[in-house]
């Protein structure tokens, strides 16, 4: 009898964990990054506190968007988009894209991440708790620049962020075939 009772409570627990996570992450997110008005923040050090989903490099410079692109998440984001299959409402993504550096090393030609020039942020909101320029297709959407990391500026997700996630709208415009922290 005690052994079923502990299964029905660890049931119990994983089947009503996931809501309370997401719950606490749309608090969390709602309160650090995100003002009353809609304004989005870049979050702070996500190189060593969030969870790096992964990588890409654009190696063409006259490309737009060249460079290194590493893509971070807060913990709880990625549990639950890996029990889930889905975005968690709250749920950061944040791209910093770096300078592409080049040279050679003892095992050949390298190429290495250098300094950030660009952070591109994404705030899930499923809820539609705003209905600003920077608001669409339940993602909040900011840029920013690292000689103004407290500024977005972008000029609106329609002008500046749509274009470029056209391709991932099916997978909630996050081009998800790219992290495999996710599988």
């Amino acid at each position: 009898m005690t052994t079923i009772n502990a299964f029905g409570l660890a049931t119990l627990l994983a089947l009503t964990g996931l809501p309370a996570l997401a719950a606490d992450l749309a608090t969390t997110t709602y309160r650090e990054h995100v003002d009353g008005e809609g304004g989005i923040s870049l979050p702070a050090e996500v190189r060593g506190r969030w969870v790096h989903l992964g990588s890409w490099v654009i190696n063409d410079a006259e490309a737009p968007g060249a460079g290194f692109h590493d893509v971070y998440t807060q913990p709880e984001a990625a549990r639950a988009y890996q029990e889930s299959g889905e975005f968690a409402d709250g749920t950061v993504l944040v791209k910093e894209i770096r300078s592409v550096e080049a040279g050679d090393k003892t095992t050949g030609p390298a190429l290495w991440a250098g300094e950030p020039q660009i952070w591109f942020v994404m705030v899930k909101d499923s809820r539609g708790r705003f209905d600003g320029p920077h608001w669409g297709e339940g993602w909040g959407w900011a840029l920013f620049k690292a000689d103004a990391p407290e500024q977005n500026v972008s000029e609106s997700f329609e002008g500046t962020c749509k274009g470029c996630h056209v391709p991932a709208q099916q997978t909630d415009w996050v081009f998800v075939e790219g992290y495999p922290t996710l599988r």
